[in-house]
Formats: C-alpha cells, structure tokens, sequence
C-alpha cells in the first residue's frame, strides 16, 4: 500500500514543519519538529495534519502544550510558547473544518469521518482483478 501524499517524505507538505529546528539539545544535537513529537509518542504526520486543520491559535496552543513535555535544551520552559508560535507559522493552511462541514459532498458521503479520497481507478482495478479470477477459476473447472 502506498502513502498518502501528505506521509511522503519527498513530497510532503508538512516537511517545512517537521524538519524545522526546535533548538538544540544538551547533547549538542539539534532537534526537530519531527524528532520532537516521536520522543512524545505522537506520528509526526497526523500530528502536523491535526495542527494544519486548527485555528493558528489553537494550534499554537497544542504545540506548546505538547512541548512542555520535551526534556529542556537550549530553550526555557518559558520559551515554548513562541517557539510554537514560529513553528505553526511553517504548517501548510488548510481549510476550517466549519467551510468541510456545510460542503454538499461532505453531506452526500456517508463516510463522513474518513477523509481519504474515493479512487475510482482503484475500485476499477478491485472490480477487473476480481472478475478475472473468477474467469480464471470457472475455466479451469470447466475448461478442456
């Protein structure tokens, strides 16, 4: 199975975020957005799509919430909040979640909690990889 586009490290649009510099360590190590929320047990990617979707504000306070967490380098506890600030600033910006809601394909989709793309390519090639097997197997079972 492929990733999405937005977990491809080549191609991602959260890279600006996740390989941005959060300060350096103690060890002399620099340490970044994607290391740091690894060390927090949060996937990197959904993490960054989770903030991408938030208000600047809220998502700010997440990030500095979560980074109050992180074992101290060069940085002060004090000093999370607007290294959040700078960090939020990278994320891609996406549309609110209110302007998803009152759109007439969100309302049409009984899925409403899945936000990955329907692949008509993908159920075609489901549907064609199905129906030659079961040619495949009737002609074996009534072939010469």
């Amino acid at each position: 199975m492929a990733l999405r586009p937005e977990y491809s490290l080549g191609h991602s649009e959260f890279n600006d975020f996740l390989f941005a510099f959060v300060g350096e360590e103690k060890s002399g190590a620099q340490l970044t957005v994607l290391s740091a929320l690894a060390r927090l047990g949060l996937d990197p990617w959904e993490e960054a799509a989770r903030l991408s979707e938030m208000t600047k504000e809220a998502a700010t306070n997440a990030l500095a919430t979560s980074m109050h967490s992180l074992t101290e380098g060069d940085w002060k506890a004090s000093d999370t909040r607007s290294i959040a600030v700078r960090l939020v600033g990278r994320l891609p910006e996406h549309v609110s979640s209110s302007t998803k809601s009152s759109s007439p394909k969100s309302s049409q989709d009984g899925n409403l909690g899945d936000k990955r793309p329907k692949s008509v390519v993908q159920k075609w090639l489901l549907w064609t990889g199905l129906a030659l097997t079961v040619f495949m197997v009737l002609s074996s079972m009534f072939g010469d």
